[in-house]
């Protein structure tokens, strides 16, 4: 690996702002490799819980974010592993998941280190240096291969934003013979759309108020129509109904995290249909009878995903010719963070990204 021993590192004070300080780069221990960051996406969760101010988040006593590295969704190359390394070695391409679970308890065991609930756990970019820096010092049990055909960009996509776009659209079972409403079209309800196409959903209908967002997202060629959201839910429903033809859609996913986007995808839904939560943070406020008994209708919520369902994220994006990387409509170097960052947290179209190491194809 390259011998400089000291690299930048972006950290979050909680101000508003993003600055960059130095720091040694990190030698692998026991099980651990150093990655060199190829990209690093900025997550909806850093601006909510880090970026204006230091929130607290479950699972960890007072403020989640204790000053580290930010950044928890970095891909790029193995450059040194550690002693007792077994499934990856120097020169591997990877996604770093971005939880680093106890890998003891049930849900470590199934492979959802996002819900460990041990001491021990920590999020890159949260309790531990994340992949705002030219190399990350991540666990090899937190490694996901990257497909040749994919780049570091598609990778960082799919260490957060697509993995839980993925984990909400299996948790419904989108396919070919249903439609899909997706509301909200930020980055993971883009990713939504993308990966609903890969999967087979007929028609794919988007509702976002931002005309900024609509305008990228027709861009991307895999939404059937986008809808501007109406006075309310229902109404907006309405407008959805006219475009498929249909009583409603079979599937629905809120990306959006609002009250009034969870009423959309309850109120967008077809009979027997079956609607996903993953939006972080708001409130859920709805008539029960008509809205959803009467509808027969079955909620799901999903955290993130497993590591099992990313490494079959990737591998699928792959197959399907998809690349993640679409969703970007803005990309930084490492000395550019603070911009990034506020172009993030205002009136970005798309994913923004940042590039840390400049050497690898990103």
């Amino acid at each position: 690996m390259n011998e400089r021993r000291t690299m930048n590192g972006a950290y979050l004070p909680g101000d508003s702002t993003a600055v960059l300080r130095e720091l040694d780069v990190p030698r692998p221990g026991p099980s651990q490799v150093l990655v060199e960051v190829g990209a690093s996406g900025i997550c909806g969760s850093d601006i909510g819980y880090i970026y204006h101010e230091h929130k607290g988040h479950r699972g960890v006593d007072g403020a989640a974010y204790r000053g580290v590295v930010a950044g928890h969704e970095p891909a790029g190359r193995i450059v040194e592993t550690g002693r007792g390394c077994k499934r990856f070695g120097e020169g591997d391409r990877v996604i770093v998941y971005h939880i680093a679970g106890c890998g003891l308890c049930d849900n470590c065991r199934r492979g959802y280190f996002i819900s460990c609930s041990a001491e021990e756990r920590q999020a890159y970019g949260w309790q531990r240096d994340g992949g705002h820096a030219r190399y990350v010092l991540a666990e090899e049990s937190t490694c996901v291969p990257l497909p040749d055909s994919l780049s570091y960009v598609d990778g960082a996509l799919i260490a957060c934003g697509f993995g839980t776009a993925y984990e909400g659209l299996r948790r419904i079972g989108v396919n070919g013979d249903g439609d899909l409403l997706i509301v909200g079209l930020g980055p993971v309800g883009l990713a939504a759309g993308m990966i609903g196409k890969g999967m087979g959903a007929r028609t794919i209908v988007g509702v976002e108020v931002s005309p900024r967002r609509r305008a990228w997202a027709e861009k991307l060629g895999v939404f059937d129509a986008t809808v501007e959201p109406a006075e309310s839910a229902e109404d907006t429903a309405a407008l959805v109904v006219d475009v498929l033809d249909a009583p409603g859609a079979s599937t629905t996913i809120d990306c959006s995290g609002t009250r009034a986007g969870r009423s959309t995808a309850i109120a967008g839904a077809a009979e027997w249909g079956r609607v996903s939560l993953v939006g972080e943070g708001g409130t859920l406020e709805t008539e029960v009878s008509d809205a959803l008994l009467h509808k027969q209708l079955t909620l799901h919520a999903s955290w993130v995903t497993s590591l099992v369902a990313m490494t079959e994220l990737a591998e699928n994006l792959a197959r399907w010719g998809i690349r993640p990387e679409e969703i970007v409509s803005d990309r930084f170097a490492l000395d550019d963070v603070d911009e990034a960052y506020r172009l993030a947290a205002g009136a970005s179209q798309g994913k923004v990204v940042l590039l840390p190491s400049p050497e690898l194809r990103a």
